[in-house]
């Protein structure tokens, strides 16, 4: 199994599938390898990227950091909610914060996304505001977005790298609210020094890519040392360390380097360099001779 992040990863900067990258998801494949699509964007908005790879509709996309797992095909093979009390009690501990903080629910169309606040957002996230503008839909309070009691799959604060220092302050604080949410979410970090931006994912309890890569893999009969997984942020890490082979990317942050530094993972060049498809090819590469003395290769199952 190959287990691909997108953006810094398998996309360029301008958010582009080059056709290296391409060509070297396509020859994964064919050697018999299952390709496997890990993102922190939402189902709909990550197929819409990859339909251009015309890719069987049993592939797998992993959305939301591990909140959702379906096929292109839109079957469901694992889907995670956050209860609406702890959504409320987030809209309570960040209320310095309501600018930032997005909630997103398994659905299309406008209300997929729930802001407080848009003029914010448009100042931080412009390029990401316009793509999914048709989604959003603004509500004041925020908690009037939970009066159908209607579970969030994912909460989010968006803001500059200090507020994200910020609210994750907020999250470790000695509170007992803060202690209850700390045992009843997952967060994950993703963040861009060179955009100054910050994404702080307050996912449902257990969630990450790194748990759904393993569900998924248990699945089907695949050992960890039998996955491959490339990624370039913190919101990767899970999903590197239950791989058997991790490659990180030349961009990562230097916290994730360090990581690879010390867990000896493979380090390939930046997602401008078509690193992410070089790394496939030299994976693909190492299997050859394994298979050439005649040693079966891992079957996966359907």
């Amino acid at each position: 199994m190959l287990a691909c992040d997108l953006d810094g990863t398998l996309l360029n900067g301008t958010g582009v599938l080059t056709e290296a990258t391409r060509a070297a998801l396509h020859q994964a494949i064919d050697s018999g390898v299952e390709v496997v699509f890990a993102t922190g964007r939402r189902h709909s908005f990550a197929w819409q990227i990859l339909a251009p790879l015309d890719l069987q509709p049993e592939t797998v996309l992993i959305s939301l950091n591990g909140a959702i797992t379906r096929t292109f095909a839109g079957e469901q093979i694992h889907r995670a909610g956050l209860p609406v009390a702890t959504a409320l009690l987030l809209c309570r501990q960040f209320s310095a914060f309501r600018n930032s903080l997005i909630f997103t629910f398994d659905r299309t169309g406008p209300g997929a996304l729930v802001v407080e606040n848009l003029d914010t957002l448009h100042v931080r996230l412009a390029r990401w505001l316009e793509s999914n503008r048709h989604e959003i839909e603004c509500v004041v309070p925020l908690e009037r977005a939970f009066d159908r009691g209607e579970e969030p799959v994912q909460a989010m604060i968006c803001g500059t790298l200090p507020i994200g220092l910020e609210a994750l302050a907020i999250l470790n604080a000695a509170t007992a609210d803060a202690e209850h949410l700390r045992h009843g979410i997952s967060i994950h970090r993703t963040e861009y020094a060179a955009r100054d931006l910050s994404i702080v994912d307050l996912m449902p309890h257990g969630c990450s890519k790194g748990s759904a890569i393993a569900r998924l893999a248990t699945g089907r009969g695949i050992q960890p040392s039998e996955i491959i997984a490339i990624g370039d942020n913190m919101n990767d890490a899970e999903m590197l360390a239950y791989a058997g082979h991790a490659v990180v990317m030349e961009n990562a942050p230097p916290e994730l380097l360090a990581m690879a530094a010390e867990n000896d993972w493979m380090v390939t060049g930046s997602n401008e360099e078509n690193g992410a498809a070089n790394a496939i090819l030299r994976m693909l590469e190492r299997m050859q001779p394994a298979r050439s003395r005649n040693i079966p290769a891992p079957v996966l199952a359907d």
